[in-house]
Order: structure tokens, then C-alpha cells, then sequence
């Protein structure tokens, strides 16, 4: 049985040697052979070579596109507190120009008025001063931060546009943050609530605690996110807008998941109903 399964086996892999042994009467002897052990693994050599040299490409192509990614965060940041820097002299003249005014008398109103906006602008400067570095977080009421921003933002909104905060206690609920960067996140959601509505509509911040995390969930009614936009809105330069840059909601996912060990993430979304937002914060660092 061996001899016979071995020998059908060596008549399919190669012709027969043919060893004339007399002429006449004809005598010939038939060899038959098949490969070694060291042949069969031989022949594998070639699509292994192949295997490895895709391996060798596919993590050189990840090497360079981290790369890329590298140099392009580098030259953000370097922008942004090169922007912080160049703003830092004229904030500073506007400052004395105001508190001049405040001396002169008269002006009262326009003076506070200006001061707001001047300290407006600090607040971005230094946002942006901040960008790149690791920024210091610190036991902070996240309520308060919430309604502050909120305040700002309902005094510049139409006077359509509903505000609602929804939280857990009436009292403070500390969580490590960086007041000046979380201000930014929040400050970012509600403008694109606002941007996502026809200048009517609802939106909403429900505050809540669940087990170790503060959850953060910013509502509105406005048009919605397509299905096939949901992917990308966290991509730097994606923007459905015809103004800006596409990088509003990228920098916000950097500083709750980056600095503050947390998550930011499309709760869910429907077109013509509206978009949920949720920020997930650990109580402690």
C-alpha cells in the first residue's frame, strides 16, 4: 500500500527517469522521484519573502503618517502660542486704554463693556498659550464652569434659542479640570448647537453622576449629523460650515480624552431632530 500510494504520487510530481539497461532485447529501468523535505519547504520561500517585505512597507507607511501627524500637531501648537504671543502686546495696551477711560469718568457703561472684551480676549490668548503643553488640572465646580459659559453664550444667542441646564444637586460638584481649556470645550459645543439651528430652538446640558464619572450631555434641536458625517466630525479640517477651520471639535476631544483622561464622543444623532453630545470626566485625576 505504501509503495503504491508513493509511487502514484512520484508519477503525478515528475516524469520518470529512463535507464537503458539493453538495447535488444529492449530492457529499461524506470526511476521515479519526488521532492525532499528540504524542497517543499523551499518553494514556500518565496511568497514568505513576500509576506515579510508587505509587513516591512505597511509599518513603514504607519511610521511615516505618524510622522506626518507629529509634525502637523508641532506646527498647531507652535501657531497657536505664536498667536497667544502676538496678542499678548495689544490686550495689554487695551487694558491701559480702558482703565484710562474708567478715569476720565463719563463713560462708565462703554468702559465695563470694554473690559469684558478685553478680558475676553486674554481668556483666548491664554487658551491658546496653552495649547502643547500639559496644563495643570485642579479641583474645579463643574456646574459652575458650565453655567458661566452658558450665561456667556445665551447673552450672544438669539433671543429664540432656549438654555437649560439640568444637574444633580444645587451645590458645587468638584472634578479635576483645567477651568480655561474645559471653558473652550463647552464654549465649542454650544456654538455648534447654535451653528446647527435656524436661529429657534432648544438646547440642553444635563449634568449627572454615574458610579466614578461626571457625565456631561450637551442637547440640542437643531438639524442633526448625517450618518456619513458622524465619522469624521472629530477630524481635524472637517467642517460642514462655510467659515472656519474644521478644528474646534478636534481640539475639544484632545483636551477632555488627552488632559483630562476622559471621553468625548456623538451620544446620537438624528437629521431634522437634533445632536447629543456626552462628555464622560473622571471624579478624581
Amino acid at each position: 500500500e505504501y509503495l503504491s500510494r508513493k509511487l502514484h504520487e512520484f508519477k503525478r510530481a515528475n516524469e520518470p527517469f529512463i535507464l537503458v539497461l539493453n538495447d535488444s532485447p529492449y530492457v529499461a529501468n524506470k526511476y521515479y522521484y519526488g521532492n525532499t523535505r528540504l524542497l517543499n519547504e523551499v518553494q514556500y520561500y518565496p511568497i514568505v519573502q513576500l509576506i515579510i517585505v508587505g509587513i516591512l512597507l505597511i509599518l513603514t507607511l504607519l511610521l511615516l503618517n505618524t510622522q506626518h501627524r507629529s509634525t502637523q500637531n508641532q506646527l498647531w501648537a507652535g501657531m497657536a502660542k505664536e498667536t497667544a504671543h502676538q496678542l499678548g502686546t495689544p490686550i495689554s495696551s487695551l487694558k491701559g486704554w480702558v482703565e484710562m477711560l474708567k478715569e476720565s469718568g463719563g463713560q462708565d457703561s462703554i468702559s465695563r463693556e470694554l473690559e469684558k472684551d478685553v478680558e475676553r480676549l486674554k481668556l483666548v490668548s491664554d487658551r491658546f498659550s496653552k495649547i502643547g503643553s500639559t496644563p495643570q488640572v485642579e479641583p474645579t465646580d463643574i456646574i459652575g464652569q458650565v453655567e458661566n459659559m452658558v450665561d456667556y453664550i445665551r447673552k450672544r444667542a438669539s433671543g429664540r434659542i432656549r438654555f437649560e441646564i439640568q444637574k444633580p444637586v444645587d451645590g458645587p460638584l468638584m472634578a479635576p479640570l483645567s477651568p480655561t481649556l474645559f471653558d473652550w470645550v463647552i464654549e465649542n459645543l454650544l456654538k455648534n448647537a447654535l451653528d446647527a439651528m435656524d436661529g429657534a430652538g432648544k438646547i440642553t446640558v444635563d449634568i449627572k453622576v454615574s458610579d466614578n464619572n461626571i457625565i456631561t450631555d450637551v442637547t440640542d434641536s437643531g438639524k442633526g449629523i448625517p450618518a456619513t458625517h458622524l465619522a469624521k466630525v472629530f477630524q481635524p479640517g472637517f467642517t460642514t460650515k462655510k467659515r472656519g477651520w474644521g478644528l474646534g471639535l478636534s481640539l475639544s476631544k484632545r483636551i477632555i480624552e488627552q488632559y483630562h483622561g476622559g471621553q468625548l464622543f456623538v451620544k446620537q444623532s438624528e437629521p431634522g431632530k437634533g445632536t447629543t453630545f456626552r462628555i464622560v470626566l473622571p471624579v478624581k485625576s
